[in-house]
């Protein structure tokens, strides 16, 4: 885990399960920013509520490191602009690993991503930039998942698909071997993929927006 203060990123459910796992990893947790003021100057999991992200500019990026704590139940855009806008200012995201969850020797871990508790990611994996593996979801061998995914929990990937950038995977969902999903493409919790999507298409049931 990082040697730097960490702020998070939201206070929201996701942020719940981000701060869990850097808790049991004994990561030091400056604080959490949200754009409510309303809970601004709570505590959440012991962790107070600092401001809105303009409190993380009163930090130099070289002194803290950042976890993304927006998660998503559709669009992953929210997250994705969250991230660009503080890489934009020379901040640094720190990636989180679960201590339950197993990942193969080769797999490689974009910056910012999170592989959260009992995730399961095989040999010749890669994980791009600001990925949410979520909790107990399964990514067989030679994946490719683009930046800015949620794989949400539950999911299945059998092995060798490819996932373009600001996916959406919804809960339980199962994709099966040799597929490719296009770029910002929703699949709907529970879908069963069978043959390859497009960029931009919604698989399965109506789009939620980001909570």
């Amino acid at each position: 885990m990082a040697d730097f203060p960490i702020i998070v990123l939201g206070t929201g459910g996701h942020a719940k399960v981000v701060i869990n796992s850097l808790k049991t990893s004994g990561a030091q947790i400056l604080g959490i920013t949200d754009l409510n003021p309303k809970t601004h100057g709570e505590i959440r999991l012991g962790v107070p509520v600092l401001g809105d992200d303009d409190h993380i500019t009163e930090h130099p990026a070289d002194t803290i490191r950042l976890v993304n704590g927006l998660g998503s139940t559709g669009k992953t855009t929210i997250r994705r602009k969250a991230f660009e806008r503080l890489k934009e200012k020379g901040y640094e995201f720190l990636t989180v690993i679960h201590p339950s969850a197993i990942i193969a020797e080769d797999v490689t871990l974009g910056e910012g991503a999170q592989v959260m508790a009992g995730v399961v990611i095989q040999p010749g994996g890669r994980i791009g930039h600001n990925v949410i593996v979520n909790t107990r979801a399964s990514v067989d061998h030679d994946c490719a998942i683009g930046d800015h995914v949620h794989i949400a929990p539950g999911a299945t990937l059998s092995g060798g698909i490819q996932v373009g950038k600001t996916v959406h995977v919804g809960a339980g969902a199962t994709i099966v071997q040799n597929i490719k999903i296009g770029d910002g493409c929703f699949i709907a919790a529970g879908a069963v993929v069978v043959g390859d999507i497009p960029d931009g298409e919604n698989f399965g049931a109506y789009q939620q927006e980001d909570s």
